[in-house]
């Protein structure tokens, strides 16, 4: 078997964290970023740079106009051989857009939204939603087996986009309904042991109750996945759905207020900082 040969473009928590397990694991050919990062040895090099080494091209930016920017300095770059991997959070539209953009230069292209915030990235326990056509879908398999735990191929690009944006619509109001919940039991003067013993037995525990119990707990607000990045996914979400959601209404307007108290950097679950002005 050739060996496989990948580039991560887009060098934040997360890709930086993914780049690091490719290169552990000997796939990782270069990486780039806007803004160098010489304190990460990625093989960091410019674009073109990326696209001379690499067969794989995984991006995570930042929103659709950084993937527009980057594809567009890609494009005299490409040609049948490539693979472009699109794992940024971007709308159903941008997809297809960027699927016909490269697909002009004969290389293939792959919808890879993702859900699963810096710790899971961490423990390579990332998801992947898949978006594009089986058969790449298949030989892409042992690349993001690397990075990730749990691989679904939902169908087309935009299909994909759309299933990142559901998901990270669950996360932001099971947040708010958790903040709430306990900013309730506190003022019942009832202690944080108390609240997340019982939340425990209870059918709302989840995967997000106990990933931010020990952040509530020490009002530590350190990103692991910004109020900023939630709150644009959000904006994402009313765009490509196609009829009001009440719920999503109300998470916007919880998501802009906190990002105007000047929490935008810091963990979606600062949103309780709302409750305790």
């Amino acid at each position: 078997m050739s060996k496989i040969k990948v580039a991560v473009i887009g060098l934040g928590i997360i890709g930086s964290t993914w780049a690091q397990h490719y290169a552990t694991d000997k796939h990782l050919v270069a990486s780039w970023n806007r803004t160098p990062k010489p304190q990460l040895d990625l093989k960091q090099t410019d674009l073109a740079g990326c696209a001379a080494a690499a067969q794989y091209l995984q991006l995570c930016l930042y929103d659709a106009d950084s993937v527009r920017d980057v594809l567009k300095q890609l494009l005299p770059h490409l040609n049948a051989r490539h693979v472009v991997i699109q794992s940024s959070t971007i709308d159903g539209e941008s997809a297809r857009e960027f699927a016909d953009m490269v697909q002009t230069t004969g290389a293939r292209y792959l919808e890879a939204p993702f859900t699963g915030s810096k710790p899971a990235a961490e423990q390579r326990q990332t998801v992947f939603f898949l978006g594009g056509d089986a058969s790449l879908v298949a030989e892409v398999e042992l690349l993001l087996a690397t990075v990730s735990n749990k691989r679904f191929h939902i169908g087309e690009p935009q299909q994909a986009t759309a299933i990142k944006l559901a998901m990270n619509l669950q996360i932001a109001s099971m947040s708010q309904a958790l903040c709430e919940g306990i900013t309730l039991a506190r003022g019942a003067e009832i202690s944080d042991d108390c609240f997340f013993d019982v939340l425990r037995a209870n059918v709302a525990w989840s995967g997000l109750a106990e990933l931010k119990e020990p952040k509530l707990r020490e009002a530590d607000y350190s990103p692991q996945f910004s109020v900023k990045n939630l709150h644009k996914d959000m904006r994402l979400a009313k765009k490509t759905a196609k009829r009001e959601l009440p719920q999503l209404e109300r998470t916007l307007q919880t998501l802009a207020a906190t990002e105007a108290a000047g929490h935008s950097k810091e963990d979606f679950i600062s949103m309780i900082r709302l409750l305790e002005d």
